[in-house]
């Protein structure tokens, strides 16, 4: 209400908002003026004030339209139920249903909060007249459902893809074992920079976080990879590819999608990269983002077995 620039919506709004938020600093009631310097609303939500508002949602329904709980109120008080009604609605409820709607909205509307119903009294009245539990919404509605997105590329899938598809993180663990480091090493023989101490007390570090990787103690493997990249002396996708998956195993799935992110920024063309990212998103309950992320990684996938763009060469600084 207090963002209402206009007198007209303004108004609507206070004939449609609790009694109680219309009281003064001093509890008394106020007349519905814009220019009321007294008014007071500042959008405390309260049990009582929450079934006023389920209140006008209910007569909304039984009418068809917006009327104002006071004017509905005197339309009850004269037992004219049928001028209330939609006219809509004829035959899908009884009489003895649509008077006990009707009871049951005035009594949410009442004007002092504590002679409203609580939330357990309006289940215990509405679950009877609830007959149709199991029919979905569409049905009911005659709306046709919409086919969901296939939750898998058309294309079949590598072993990484397919374990990705089930967010089967054992076996991605497995597949990640397996393949070492051959997407990020051109060679397995040690370069001449490996042979100064700075490079071997880096890969030493990188050791100790593969092998607590292999143990699957992930923790672990969380820190010797980061300390592995705060040394800045080499870049490896591949250790990101794996701390991404050991923070998966953590159930840290911010990170997760944050590690394989930076995996495609060291290398951009990389399908693990994207694989990973859509395991984290999948997590994270942004499933079409994941579906669209598991696409691109075979898509790419595909390209890269087509072109035999096989590994990528180690990075040095």
């Amino acid at each position: 209400m207090n963002s209402s620039r206009d007198g007209k919506s303004y108004n609507t709004n206070q004939a449609y908002a609790p009694p109680e938020y219309l009281r003064d600093a001093n509890g008394n009631m106020q007349c519905q003026s814009r220019n009321n310097q007294n008014f007071v609303s500042t959008g405390r939500v309260t049990p009582k004030s929450v079934i006023f508002s389920f209140g006008t949602v209910l007569l909304d329904l039984l009418s068809g339209k917006r009327i104002p709980p006071t004017q509905a109120l005197d339309t009850i008080r004269g037992k004219n139920i049928l001028a209330l009604m939609d006219s809509h609605s004829e035959g899908n409820f009884s009489t003895e249903e649509a008077t006990t709607l009707v009871d049951l909205a005035s009594h949410c509307l009442q004007h002092e909060p504590r002679h409203r119903p609580n939330a357990k009294n309006l289940v215990a009245a509405l679950a009877p007249l609830q007959t149709k539990s199991e029919t979905p919404s569409y049905v009911m509605l005659g709306i046709q459902k919409h086919e969901e997105a296939p939750a898998t590329p058309q294309h079949p899938l590598s072993p990484m893809g397919e374990a990705c598809t089930r967010i089967d993180l054992t076996a991605i663990h497995q597949i990640l074992v397996m393949t070492h480091y051959n997407d990020d090493e051109a060679t397995k023989e040690l370069s001449f920079q490996e042979w100064t101490q700075q490079m071997s007390d880096t890969l030493e570090v990188r050791k100790r976080g593969d092998f607590a990787f292999r143990e699957e103690d992930f923790k672990t493997a969380i820190e010797c990879y980061s300390q592995f990249i705060d040394m800045g002396t080499m870049v490896s996708p591949t250790v990101c590819a794996r701390r991404s998956l050991c923070h998966l195993m953590c159930d840290q799935h911010d990170a997760a999608l944050r590690n394989a992110m930076q995996a495609q920024c060291i290398y951009q063309g990389w399908p693990t990269a994207f694989y990973m990212q859509a395991v984290a998103l999948a997590k994270l309950n942004m499933q079409s983002d994941a579906i669209d992320m598991l696409q691109e990684a075979s898509m790419l996938e595909e390209k890269r077995q087509e072109d035999g763009n096989g590994s990528l060469e180690q990075f040095y600084f």
